[in-house]
């Protein structure tokens, strides 16, 4: 079991403290910070490689350099930080995230990520089952996975009524399974009776409470979530700035958002763009638009091109601050795969002799896209979903002489490489995420050691050229913490410590040269001497 602390690695990315950009000039103003005795800063700029320290004025970064040079920025009110040794890197992106959306719940939601025992993580649901207010919940909304814990396996339901008789308890496991406990079952009215789409299920316990089972349609899953006490407008202001606050320790500084299911724009967004339009995010946010409602699709996009614009900055602190940038990750339901290793892979040709009509549905949801110059990205597990989805872009680009300005697929995690090739051939990039960090395990179960060796294929991807972003996919089916995700790249383990990967496909020698510059997607961030406040 990898022993991630709750709350992120000990190492602290000192820089995403500062949002700004170095003025190059040398001017010798006292800084208002200055940092000192780093092991080494870096900026991304080979031929300032030994940089150990960094002075900011005003949000901005006026010089980098030796701890000789910077002292010089020193002046009586300089607040000044010993790095003590530690490596100091310019802030993270995330680039395929559910940010709006977590910060929507987080002051709702008790968090198991980085808990190391499921005793502690059932002595959080005992100590918060007394602390919630009457009719409220203790829920526990993915992010965990029961390798990480010293047991090896997920909590019973029976547990669940132990820790909390009277109050209600929803526990998720990423998108393939819940846990409801009696009182939780009671409180949302559940019965063998209860109606569910095709590939979900409820399994009601006689001992009292059920498990919720993604089949591999996580509908139960999020009707379940969405049936629970929300916040109002107020406390979810609240709750989503306790949240970017919470990303920002991680050393987090920007965000790729990728809308969610049971996550409806606009309304949904105002927790976000309260803060954006009023105090200012703490963090860049960018967000894409999530087809809500299978059969709607068409309807919601012709509604958003229309009262909406592409690029436009909501939050004018921050260059890039808030932004609607495209749309996806689901651009129609019907292509979608969802992620769940413990039932098999959708079958789309299944789907389509049933009556459903993939192509003809992302084919027209792709060209009023393309039409409106919108970029866009899509959610696809498995290869066979890519291939299909590669299908209808290359149809629609042929169709239109071209294609969107932006876009991307989503996960990838086994993605052929005939279908790398045609990305890379349209121009696409590919956004991963560490869900196998939180479901290698099951992943193996299902399709063998061996198919997980390079899943996804990251390092191919990045040798062949294609724009690829690194990402957690939180704050369900991983953590939102990217730690995790980054310790997933440079050893290839899960949190529970399965080695997944082989040596060809971790990204520990890049790393280690610090060649971290190609693990960005849409826009680059740059280094540290072109980032803009």
């Amino acid at each position: 079991m990898v022993k991630f602390k709750k709350f992120g690695l000990q190492t602290v990315a000192l820089a995403a403290l500062i949002v700004g950009t170095p003025g190059l000039a040398q001017d010798q103003q006292s800084a208002d910070l200055i940092v000192v005795n780093a092991g080494r800063v870096f900026t991304g700029d080979t031929a300032q490689s030994d940089a150990t320290a960094f002075a900011v004025r005003d949000g901005v970064f006026v010089d980098i350099g030796t701890d000789a040079a910077i002292e010089t920025f020193r002046g009586d009110d300089t607040q000044v930080i010993n790095a003590d040794g530690r490596t100091v890197i310019p802030g993270l992106n995330d680039s395929h995230s559910h940010q709006v959306r977590g910060g929507r719940f987080y002051n709702l939601e008790t968090r198991w990520d980085g808990i190391q025992t499921l005793e502690a993580a059932l002595d959080l649901i005992r100590t918060e089952a007394v602390r919630v207010p009457d009719g409220e919940w203790v829920r526990v909304i993915g992010g965990w996975s029961p390798y990480q814990f010293e047991e090896n396996r997920m909590p019973t339901v029976e547990e669940l009524n132990e820790a909390a008789p009277d109050t209600p308890v929803f526990v998720l496991f990423l998108y393939s399974k819940g846990f409801l406990n009696q009182a939780g079952v009671e409180a949302l009215g559940y019965t063998s009776e209860t109606e569910t789409a095709d590939g979900s299920r409820i399994e009601i316990l006689e001992n009292g409470g059920a498990i919720l089972h993604a089949e591999p349609n996580p509908s139960i899953l999020y009707k379940t979530i969405g049936a629970l006490p929300q916040l109002d407008e107020d406390d979810m202001v609240n709750s989503t700035r306790q949240y970017y606050r919470e990303l920002n320790r991680l050393g987090m500084t920007s965000s790729i958002d990728a809308g969610g299911g049971g996550h409806v724009y606009p309304k949904d967004y105002v927790g976000t763009r309260n803060i954006a339009t009023n105090d200012g995010l703490p963090l860049r946010i960018t967000t894409y638009l999530f087809a809500q409602k299978a059969g709607t699709e068409a309807e919601d996009f012709a509604e958003w091109i229309a009262n909406n614009e592409v690029g436009k900055n909501e939050d004018t602190h921050l260059v890039h601050g808030y932004e609607l940038d495209g749309a996806g990750e689901f651009l129609v339901h019907s292509v979608g795969d969802w992620e769940n290793f413990l039932a098999p892979a959708p079958d789309l040709a299944e789907r389509a002799a049933n009556g459903q009509d993939p192509r003809g549905d992302l084919h027209e949801i792709t060209t009023m896209l393309v039409e409106a110059g919108w970029p866009l990205r899509q959610h696809a597990t498995y290869g066979d979903s890519i291939a299909l989805i590669m299908d209808v872009f290359e149809q629609v680009n042929e169709e239109h002489g071209g294609f969107a300005p932006r876009w991307a697929i989503d996960h990838a995690e086994t993605v052929r490489d005939t279908e790398l090739e045609r990305i890379k051939a349209l121009g696409g990039g590919i956004a991963i995420q560490d869900r196998m960090a939180f479901a290698g395990e099951y992943f193996v179960e299902r399709y063998g050691a061996e198919a997980a060796v390079a899943a996804p294929p990251v390092r191919k991807m990045l040798d062949m050229g294609i724009p690829v972003g690194a990402g957690t996919d939180g704050t369900r089916v991983s953590s939102y913490n990217p730690w995790p995700s980054l310790y997933w790249l440079v050893t290839g383990k899960t949190v529970g410590g399965l080695q997944l990967w082989d040596d060809a496909n971790t990204l520990t020698e890049r790393f280690a040269h610090g060649d971290i510059d190609e693990i960005e997607f849409q826009r680059s961030l740059g280094d540290l001497r072109s980032r803009k406040s």
